[in-house]
C-alpha cells in the first residue's frame, strides 16, 4: 500500500508539509465521499417517503419508461424480463442499498463495499434505460472509492480492520 493509505502518517503535520498535493487529493476525496454519501441518503429517504417498498410505484415508473424506448432495445428486454416482474424486490434492494451506501460512506464503514453497491445500483439504472451523461461522475466516484479505501484515512474501516485484519469488509 502507498504511504497515503497509512492512516497515522496521513494526519501528521509532517505529511502535509512533505506531500501537500497528496494531502489535497485526500481531502478532496473525503469531501466527495461525504457529498456522495449525502446524495445516497437523500435518494433512499426519497424512496421511503414515496412508498416505493410498499406500493407499485416502481412498476408504474418502469412501465412508463417502456413507452420511451425502442421496442427492440436491451433496456426494454431488461425491464420486461427482470425489473417489472421483480419490481418489489428491486424496490427493496434499491431503497435499502441507497441507504446503506449513504450511511457507510459517511461513516467510512465498509467503504469499498458501499462504493461497489453504488456502482451496482447505477449499473442497473443504466440497464433500465436511465443512462445519461450525468451518471458518468457517479460511476467515476464509485470506482475511485472502490480503489482507495478512504475509510482507513477517516472512518471506521481502520478501527475494524485493526480488530479483524482477515476480514474482507474493512480492507
Amino acid at each position: 500500500m502507498s504511504s497515503i493509505a497509512t492512516p497515522p502518517s496521513v494526519w501528521r503535520g509532517s505529511f502535509l508539509r512533505e506531500h501537500p498535493v497528496k494531502m489535497l487529493g485526500i481531502v478532496l476525496h473525503l469531501f466527495f465521499r461525504f457529498l456522495f454519501g449525502l446524495f445516497w441518503i437523500a435518494a433512499g429517504t426519497n424512496k421511503i417517503r414515496k412508498d416505493w417498498v410498499t406500493t407499485d410505484i416502481l412498476k408504474r415508473i418502469f412501465e412508463d419508461r417502456l413507452t420511451e424506448m425502442p421496442p427492440d432495445s436491451f433496456q426494454v428486454f431488461y425491464l420486461q424480463k427482470f425489473a417489472i416482474p421483480l419490481y418489489k424486490l428491486v424496490a427493496v434492494v434499491v431503497t435499502a442499498g441507497e441507504l446503506y451506501v449513504g450511511v457507510a460512506l459517511l461513516l467510512g464503514f465498509t467503504t469499498r463495499w458501499a462504493a461497489a453497491m453504488a456502482f451496482f445500483i447505477l449499473l442497473n439504472l443504466s440497464l433500465g434505460g436511465y443512462y445519461d451523461a450525468s451518471l458518468i461522475p457517479f460511476f467515476t466516484l464509485s470506482i475511485l472509492m472502490m480503489l482507495w479505501n478512504s475509510g482507513h484515512w477517516l472512518g471506521l474501516d481502520r478501527r475494524f480492520h485493526a480488530r479483524n485484519p482477515q476480514s474482507i469488509w474493512f480492507r
